[in-house]
């Protein structure tokens, strides 16, 4: 047994000590483990749609991810103000709004549950039994009266009674309350668990000590129709995400490289956490997190954007957070589709980065097309001898995002057309999956920054 201290980080986000203290892992090897990630639509997910045709699927997806932007840019900042929800987002914020999900056993029995992987989240929560309002779920429900490994988490524990508690004490019990939007919300006790990781049937990490939220009270939680999904795996800089609980035995740090979403039947993206990441090359690149006070996501610090070799030249303070607290460039996972904020100050930079697409490919003589993909606006013709896609680049303080032309656009080839991968975001600059694809992403707690760079992912899940 391995005594591992717990950092959380304080109200200003740095990575500091704020409170620590002392829980057990069993295991051989604390320093690292991995996870599968399992994309939403693919057929080894629970979600798996059944067949589609290619602009049913992308159609499916950039609502998933119109879906996640909204939530991000209305509910994820106390500072901001919410927005009406638009009619074809309205209840759809807990159920269409992530992407990948990881799979977990919770508790002595080890009851298999499939986690919304969440970068912005904090808590782990399941459904828990006993129930007040529970969702009908696929799979069993977790049951805190069957796992001798179930204790609550003390009313005395810092997350509960600390100078600024996440949670509050009532009738003696740690209890925690979470809207989502769109009416829906998620109510339990805090509590504490041995959890079970697993990459493959030989390769499994215990860790016992775990807090999480036994979500007994949950409305208007949908997650999908079949209820596959029984809660979230928060990954954020929240201190109880379990980045933060594993903060020293995991080095601080974890990683994903995801597989190009044409090849992810082949082979799964992984998540890595500590020594599981494999050694970087030399050509890494580094830039700074700079989320502000009163949040958990991983904010950048965006100064421009280039589409091929024409950089738009925005002015320096265009993606910073402004004081209603929008604005700014997140990176996150669980938004499929890169949103470009076109509610910036003086300049609506979604429509300068289009505008420069769209002056390279008609330079080009292709013919735009009309009837586009729902949330695509910029689609041409592909031409058989056409292979000249043009690049972007994110310019972060201190590094260069380069996008290979592939990454940066939709392509259907049965339909004979692409399109540029980007939709308008509405108060957020965000960083999605699909221009993370093929490039290795760090997020390192030790220095406070993400490191990146390109990486063939498909040989990530046998490495």
């Amino acid at each position: 047994m391995v005594s591992l201290r717990l950092i959380f980080q304080a109200p200003n986000l740095c990575l500091c000590l704020s409170t620590i203290f002392f829980f057990h892992i069993a295991t051989s090897n604390p320093t690292g483990f991995s996870l599968n990630l399992i994309p939403r639509d693919s057929p080894v997910s629970p979600l798996y749609p059944g067949n589609l045709t290619n602009l049913q699927r992308i159609e499916r997806l950039i609502k998933f991810s119109n879906a996640r932007g909204y939530y991000l840019e209305n509910f994820s900042n106390p500072n901001a103000t919410t927005t009406p929800e638009p009619d074809n987002i309205r209840f759809t914020l807990l159920r269409d709004n992530f992407f990948y999900m990881v799979q977990v056993g919770i508790g002595s029995q080890q009851i298999p549950e499939f986690l919304l992987m969440d970068t912005g989240g904090g808590l782990i929560w399941t459904q828990c039994l006993p129930c007040t309002n529970c969702y009908n779920q696929r799979f069993p429900i977790y049951s805190s009266q069957a796992s001798t490994s179930y204790r609550k988490l003390p009313c005395d524990h810092p997350l509960c009674s600390g100078p600024q508690p996440l949670y509050q004490c009532v009738n003696n019990e740690c209890r925690y309350q979470y809207s989502y939007g769109g009416g829906a919300s998620t109510a339990g006790v805090a509590s504490i668990e041995t959890f079970k990781f697993t990459i493959s049937p030989v390769e499994a990490k215990l860790f016992d000590g775990i807090i999480f939220g036994c979500s007994n009270d949950n409305r208007n939680v949908q997650f999908a129709k079949n209820g596959a999904i029984s809660g979230i795996f928060g990954l954020s800089k929240s201190p109880d995400s379990l980045v933060s609980q594993l903060w020293d035995s995991i080095g601080r740090k974890f990683s994903n490289c995801l597989v190009p979403f044409d090849q992810a039947i082949q082979a799964p993206s992984v998540l890595r956490f500590g020594e599981d990441i494999p050694i970087l090359p030399g050509n890494i690149q580094t830039t700074k997190f700079v989320t502000p006070p009163g949040s958990y996501y991983y904010y950048l610090h965006l100064l421009d954007i280039s589409v091929g070799l024409t950089r738009i030249g925005f002015a320096p303070e265009i993606f910073q957070i402004r004081p209603d607290g929008q604005g700014g460039c997140v990176i996150d996972s669980g938004a499929l589709i890169s949103r470009i904020d076109q509610t910036t100050i003086g300049r609506n930079a979604y429509r300068a980065v289009m505008g420069a697409f769209q002056r390279y490919y008609d330079a080009k003589g292709l013919q735009r097309i009309g009837q586009v993909p729902q949330g695509f606006a910029l689609c041409y013709k592909n031409r058989p001898d056409f292979n000249d896609f043009v690049t972007m680049t994110y310019h972060f303080e201190g590094a260069n995002y380069v996008l290979d032309g592939k990454y940066v656009h939709y392509f259907d080839n049965d339909a004979g057309y692409f399109c540029v991968a980007l939709t308008p975001g509405n108060g957020r600059t965000i960083l999605g999956a699909w221009h993370q694809q093929n490039m290795r992403i760090v997020y390192d707690g030790n220095i406070g920054a993400l490191q990146f760079t390109t990486e063939d992912c498909t040989k990530d899940a046998s490495s």
